[in-house]
């Protein structure tokens, strides 16, 4: 007589255990698509609303800066929905100021990161449209080349081009969940 449990048993061990592990995954949300898409709301699944006194102008100012294109206006200034033409890699709402929103201040704003190709280039193109230069393009050690610039309207930008695919490690990060 040995003492082992009978196969019945195993298995339904086993069986409880997997159910168990998929309940405890089955509470996590899901990000990946396939995701129901609509013609009237953004495609990317995270979008700044970035708060302006003028709805055009912003429209007409982050299309001649960075090629933004008009996908969506929702009345002649209450808000626009932008995006990069292409794909659904970047878009973004643009709002007028309201009550619950407001413009950023001198002292109080958020910055968006855009990856870009060339980030001087960008950063020359948006200085020439009205945007000031806060940091001009720099090499980090994690493999990037940002500039930050604030655009016409208080919202701060750093643009980043990838020079190189960097171990996090190797400039003192950490990998938590590998990509």
């Amino acid at each position: 007589m040995g003492l082992d449990p009978p196969a019945s048993i195993v298995a339904a061990s086993i069986a409880a255990a997997a159910i168990a592990a998929h309940a405890v995954t089955a509470v996590r949300p899901v990000y990946a698509p396939p995701m129901l898409l609509n013609r009237s709301a953004p495609h990317t699944q995270v979008v700044p609303v970035l708060i302006v006194a003028d709805v055009r102008a912003a429209v007409d100012w982050y299309g001649g800066a960075w090629g933004f294109v008009e996908y969506v206006r929702i009345g002649e200034g209450h808000r626009a929905q932008l995006g990069l033409p292409g794909g659904t890699g970047a878009e973004l709402i643009v709002a007028e100021v309201r009550p619950g929103r407001r413009a950023p201040t001198a002292d109080r704003s958020h910055q968006v990161l855009l990856k870009v190709d060339d980030v001087a280039a960008c950063a020359s193109r948006a200085q020439q449209l009205g945007a000031t230069v806060i940091e001009g393009p720099r090499d980090w050690e994690y493999g990037e080349r940002q500039a930050t610039i604030t655009d016409p309207f208080g919202h701060q930008w750093v643009l980043t081009q990838t020079l190189a695919d960097t171990a996090p490690e190797s400039w003192g990060g950490q990998t938590v969940t590998p990509r």
